[in-house]
């Protein structure tokens, strides 16, 4: 898998990519035809909250379907803790379905070429 980090009002350190791509490489394990991760981690200013809002994004490229999720935190590394974990759910979810359109379509080519079932008499 291919993971590209970007820095947004925020000064990138080595630190930050390192646990920013082994957080989202380990997204691997389950499930492995992950083509692309595009990371955005930055620093959002909200006029009516206080302090600094750390903000990570991450945009899940498998095939057939774009997986994004986006969360914000006062730490930089709890939100993309929090990235991780939505996205490993997210990635589950995807698997099932995948699972189960294989299955549907092995079921419609076997009842498609017409095999019947005698009865014993």
């Amino acid at each position: 898998m291919q993971v590209t980090i970007t820095g947004k009002s925020i000064e990138l350190t080595e630190a930050i990519k390192d646990y920013a791509e082994k957080k989202i490489d380990s997204l691997d394990k389950f499930y492995d035809n992950i083509l692309r991760a595009e990371v955005v981690v930055g620093l959002e200013t909200r006029h009516h909250l206080k302090g600094k809002n750390f903000v990570c994004e991450c945009k899940l490229v498998v095939p057939g379907k774009d997986l994004f999720a986006t969360k914000e935190e006062a730490n930089l590394y709890k939100a993309i803790d929090k990235v991780r974990d939505y996205l490993e759910s997210e990635l589950k979810k995807y698997k099932v379905k995948e699972r189960e359109k294989e299955k549907k379509l092995k079921r419609q080519a076997r009842d498609s070429k017409g095999y019947k079932v005698e009865e014993e008499k």
